[in-house]
């Protein structure tokens, strides 16, 4: 899976897609070639993407009946679908390549409003659209664009806090880019955006907050004291059995395809006799970081559980399971302060955590610290500090690239 040679001549990033119910609908992956004139494979690239989002695998799309702009004088427009990934393409010639190839039921494409004005991509626009390929337009052009062009695209990128986008992409329904935070993401909800793109994990939180810690997350981090002091599993259960859903919740994840075990789990005490105490230790950590029931917090959550895996798979080359157990719970905790509302130094001393991973979240050094800033620079597509950050690891970028779809698709499967 991901082996395809294209992978090590680009650079990934990745972003949400958040609708109005703060669920995570979509996936940004945003493609960096090497050099932004250079072409490349575009086969390999949409398989390698559709190795991550399948149709089948992934469900139906989001549907949203937006009452868009008719096609023609007399027809009307179909019902906006945003589909399970956008891909940005940071490169004319790649865009142009992706827009000639067969369009995929799962894929949409971006393309900046500058070159939507440019007569050369126009015969492929409306091509791609008449196939029944899903088109975004990125900005505003400076100019009004033809008709023809305009109702190929179905979706309008706009900056969270621009100006309403006016009749030049009037009937298009529109994405807001850019909010850092949740009151952003609301903002740009209320003033009739469908969705934003971009992740919200900006909040600040409280110092010295006396906010209590729910009851449900008191469970889950009695269950991790427990299991890291090893006590006996019938304690462990009674622990649990105080919230019968975190139970639920805690199967649901080890049987999910992510974890790839050849028998179904049916208790805790099973999961224990399996796994082992250690092992069983990221697990809880995934449940402590989706313990929160704020609406709220489903995009960090959904950026914590990624993170978790992508930190994992940037070292499953070190040839050390513990390391890759740790870089998981590292990855997972790094959004826990903003998630549970509790300073970060609070929660630690409550949660038992490896030194490694103490030293990355409370002093932002250590061992881990690097794997955390390039999982960062992924998150927030900053192509040179992606390349930096890897460079610093020794990482190849083939390597990286394959690490994020890797992370991708497991997250997918416990979602």
């Amino acid at each position: 899976m991901h082996d395809h040679p294209i992978l090590g001549q680009v650079a990934l990033g990745y972003s949400p897609v958040i609708d109005r119910q703060h669920a995570v609908v979509a996936t940004r992956l945003t493609v960096f070639p090497e050099h932004p004139d250079a072409s490349g494979d575009v086969e390999q690239l949409l398989a390698a993407v559709e190795s991550v989002w399948t149709a089948a695998s992934e469900g139906a799309a989001a549907e949203l009946s937006l009452g868009l702009r008719p096609l023609q004088p007399g027809s009307a427009r179909p019902a906006a679908t945003l589909q399970p990934v956008s891909l940005n393409l940071a490169g004319e010639r790649l865009l142009a390549d992706v827009l000639a190839a067969p369009p995929r039921p799962q894929v949409m494409v971006e393309v900046p409003a500058f070159l939507a004005a440019e007569p050369r991509l126009a015969v492929l626009l409306q091509a791609y659209a008449e196939a029944g390929g899903t088109l975004l337009i990125k900005g505003r052009p400076l100019a009004e664009l033809p008709q023809s062009v305009l109702a190929a695209f179905a979706f309008a990128i706009v900056d969270h806090d621009a100006e309403p986008a006016g009749h030049a992409l009037d009937g298009l329904a529109v994405l807001r880019a850019g909010a850092r935070t949740m009151g952003a993401v609301d903002a740009a909800l209320q003033r009739g955006a469908v969705a934003t793109l971009g992740w919200p994990s900006e909040e600040p939180v409280a110092r010295g907050s006396r906010q209590g810690v729910p009851p449900d997350v008191q469970v889950v981090l009695q269950l991790i004291q427990g299991v890291d002091r090893e006590e006996p599993v019938a304690r462990l259960e009674s622990v649990l059995k105080r919230d019968p859903t975190l139970g639920f919740r805690l199967l649901r994840y080890l049987n999910s395809p992510a974890f790839g075990l050849s028998v179904e789990i049916s208790s805790f005490g099973h999961a224990l006799m399996m796994l082992g105490y250690q092992r069983l230790k990221r697990w809880l950590a995934l449940l402590l970081a989706s313990s929160s029931r704020s609406v709220a917090a489903k995009p960090l959550m959904y950026e914590a559980v990624r993170r978790g895996l992508l930190m994992e798979e940037l070292a499953r080359g070190s040839g050390d399971p513990e390391m890759r157990g740790e870089m998981f719970i590292c990855g997972v905790f790094s959004l826990l302060d903003q998630l549970l509302q509790q300073p970060m130094a609070d929660l630690l001393k409550a949660v038992p955590v490896p030194e490694r991973v103490r030293q990355a979240l409370i002093d932002e050094a250590g061992p881990f610290q690097p794997y955390i800033d390039l999982v960062r620079a992924i998150e927030q597509e900053s192509v040179f500090d992606i390349r930096e950050g890897a460079e610093q690891l020794l990482l190849a970028q083939g390597e990286v690239n394959r690490a994020v779809l890797a992370a991708l698709a497991a997250a997918r499967a416990l979602d």
